[in-house]
């Protein structure tokens, strides 16, 4: 590349949908919709928690702060996305688009250690009920949650800072609808090998590290529960592991397809679909497979609306 093609970028062009113009108000009205049913899904979760004080056990602590990095990842990027639409520029500027990343990284980490401390707190709950209160105080976890929302933090800085060590072509096109590292990746004239690295040294350590917690507990959960003599003893164990193991399964299948993938750098027609499903398809599908199959949950729901219809 030569050294006259490059430049210190200032605002960058985001190019994600512009193939299908004649499609771009079904997808407005289906982005927004999403985006509506999320935030109303993950913050009135994030709601009814912080109000019961039913729900003050870990379990749901957990999942009201898993609900409200979800919505921290929805709100870093649709509402730009959507803007972007009707947009003649589609023009974002660099520190927009550090931010954006920053926000998604963020939420995307602490969501790998919220369900770590998920998965435990089911291991707990299931192999050991009898110590559950002795080994999952409130005070371990608050830790663990502050834990997680403080490693998040330290994951998105170091990629952050290594963003700002690269040049961009000037075309300044980025082929995606928000400001994700792969395509900026493409877009330098700086070898991004440095930055490749850092994305497989600690997003891979994130994930491993999160991975084996969760792999470990459901494997002890799964001995455990053939161990009940009981059929109705499995089947609500197995009915409180399901949802958070389909979560799980989904979050971080989609992770490691995008970022952790051979060639993840030169595979360019692979981002969009499995962008999408990670910043806007799993935020909008957890509060509902987490709480719906949440009987707990429900019957706070069910004694909210007969007050509410009493009322």
């Amino acid at each position: 590349m030569a050294e006259d093609n490059c430049s210190l970028a200032t605002e960058f062009i985001l190019i994600g949908f512009t193939d299908h113009p004649e499609l771009r108000t079904l997808l407005f009205l289906v982005f927004l919709t999403i985006y509506l049913i999320t935030m109303v899904g993950n913050l009135g979760l994030v709601a009814l928690i912080v109000t019961e004080h039913r729900l003050h056990t870990p379990m749901y602590i957990f999942l009201g702060n898993l609900a409200l990095m979800d919505s921290c990842c929805s709100c870093a990027i649709t509402p730009k996305m959507l803007e972007n639409f009707f947009s003649k520029d589609k023009m974002i500027s660099l520190y927009e688009c550090m931010a954006q990343f920053y926000f998604l990284c963020l939420a995307e980490s602490a969501d790998s250690f919220l369900l770590a401390a998920m998965a435990y707190d089911r291991f707990v709950a299931i192999c050991k009920p009898l110590q559950y209160h002795i080994m999952m105080p409130q005070k371990l976890c608050i830790q663990m949650t502050t834990g997680a929302y403080v490693a998040g933090n330290l994951h998105s800085m170091i990629h952050i800072g290594f963003l700002f060590r690269l040049t961009f072509r000037e075309s300044h096109q980025i082929n995606h609808f928000f400001c994700d590292v792969l395509p900026l990746y493409r877009l330098s004239c700086v070898d991004p090998y440095i930055n490749e690295l850092m994305i497989f040294i600690f997003g891979g350590s994130v994930q491993i590290f999160t991975i084996t917690i969760v792999i470990i507990s459901y494997l002890y959960i799964i001995f455990t529960i053939f161990k009940m003599k009981s059929k109705e003893g499995r089947k609500k164990a197995l009915s409180t592991c399901a949802s958070h193991f389909l979560s799980v399964s989904i979050f971080y299948g989609s992770l490691l397809f995008m970022y952790i993938r051979p060639n993840s750098v030169i595979e360019e027609d692979k981002d969009l679909p499995v962008a999408i499903f990670y910043t806007l398809v799993i935020p909008l599908l957890n509060p509902f497979i987490c709480s719906l199959r949440n009987k707990e949950v429900i019957n706070v729901m069910k004694k909210i609306m007969k007050s509410q219809e009493f009322c």
